[in-house]
């Protein structure tokens, strides 16, 4: 048992027990209440349909090729395929909530259509080695399952992925006016 003057000492210097025990337990308490609810967006996030149908895409488009084999129609498949890309985006956005995953994602998906963009199957063949859709599902999947090293990876890039998606969008656009002016040359010769 501790003396009336140990107690008002202890008290008097800050270190009173019952204060630092109340003061510990409510971090613990905090602390597993954060990480429930973590778990709980996580599982939520996992079990949502636009999750799942992120890697059916992921699968489909990278692992069985149709991101390529789409590219052979010119213009219209790097279209089609930019467009199958917006659930990634949404999921980054506003399942994750996270703004420089959904930069990284964006910057993804430029490259991918730039790349596929190239003329003459070079852009085809190098959309075969690209395969952005499953890089976008590993970050998705990395945000998601609260794994340290992706999210750090991806924050460390949210300025890059920006400045490159800026450099993009204006090379996407002067692809656009390039293969413009190409298909204007050609039916000018011909008519």
């Amino acid at each position: 048992m501790e003396s009336s003057r140990v107690r008002q000492a202890k008290v008097e210097l800050g270190i009173d027990d019952n204060k630092q025990k109340a003061t510990i337990n409510k971090s613990v308490v905090h602390e597993y209440n954060r990480q429930q609810d973590k778990l709980q967006q996580m599982l939520k996030i996992q079990e949502s349909k636009s999750y799942r149908l992120l890697k059916t895409i992921s699968s489909v488009m990278d692992k069985y090729f149709l991101d390529p084999i789409l590219g052979v129609v010119p213009t219209v498949g790097d279209a089609v395929s930019s467009v199958v890309s917006l659930p990634f985006i949404y999921v980054s956005l506003f399942k994750v909530g996270s703004l420089p995953l959904t930069l990284a994602v964006i910057y993804n998906i430029l490259r991918d259509t730039l790349i596929g963009m190239i003329p003459f199957w070079i852009g085809n063949i190098l959309d075969v080695f690209n395969r952005s859709y499953l890089r976008n599902m590993r970050l998705i999947v990395g945000f998601v399952e609260d794994d340290k090293e992706i999210i750090k990876e991806v924050n460390q890039k949210a300025v890059r992925s920006l400045i490159g998606i800026i450099v993009f969008c204006l090379l996407i656009y002067a692809m656009i006016k390039l293969i413009a002016f190409i298909i204007t040359w050609i039916s000018n010769l011909f008519s």
